[in-house]
């Protein structure tokens, strides 16, 4: 977890490890710990009970989701238009189960959230809805793609010197330009 908007960070599940992809909801189990990772920061509340009822059809949403979002990132970084079907696959998600704020009064005035659905798949249907926010917001043009070594990883660009999704793929970056700074003029 980078710390970045919910929709970032599920689209970062697909991370590289030495160059190659990997999948990080390769399981249910995977797509469950993701949950309890992001439940402080989804706007669905989410139990342990909710998050071991995870199914295998959660996780397809999940992944679709996912590859959705980054089809989005990718040709919002790169200044393309989306792909329609892309979009219209996004907005499917956003409908996919209703939920609404309610106002409860004790034991202090506070608004809790409800869902005409299972718990985990409002939860995603929430990131789904994030994702709708960041890429029609002004925030979508501080969206970048890291240009650490081997990154496949996406974030929102912070303050204007940010080229990296994390430190770790700073360092990296700075030590490959060492090596190879030091490797030419031997």
């Amino acid at each position: 977890m980078l710390g970045e908007p919910p929709a970032i960070e599920l689209g970062n599940t697909t991370y590289a490890v030495r160059g190659r992809l990997k999948d990080g909801l390769r399981t249910v189990e995977h797509l469950a710990a993701w949950l309890r990772d992001m439940r402080h920061r989804l706007a669905i509340p989410l139990t342990d009970a909710d998050i071991l009822g995870v199914t295998d059809r959660d996780l397809e949403v999940a992944r679709e989701l996912r590859d959705v979002i980054r089809a989005l990132v990718a040709a919002t970084t790169a200044g393309r238009t989306p792909d329609p079907e892309v979009v219209a696959t996004l907005n499917q998600h956003v409908r996919d189960t209703p939920r609404w704020r309610e106002l409860s009064m004790t034991p202090e005035p506070h608004a809790s959230i409800h869902s005409l659905g299972r718990p985990a798949a409002a939860a995603l249907a929430a990131v789904a809805e994030d994702a709708v926010s960041l890429f029609a917001g002004p925030i979508r043009h501080e969206l970048r793609a890291c240009h650490g070594p081997g990154c496949v990883l996406y974030f929102v660009r912070d303050t204007p010197r940010r080229e990296w999704c994390s430190a770790g793929c700073g360092n990296r970056a700075r030590a490959a330009r060492h090596y190879a700074k030091t490797r030419d003029t031997t």
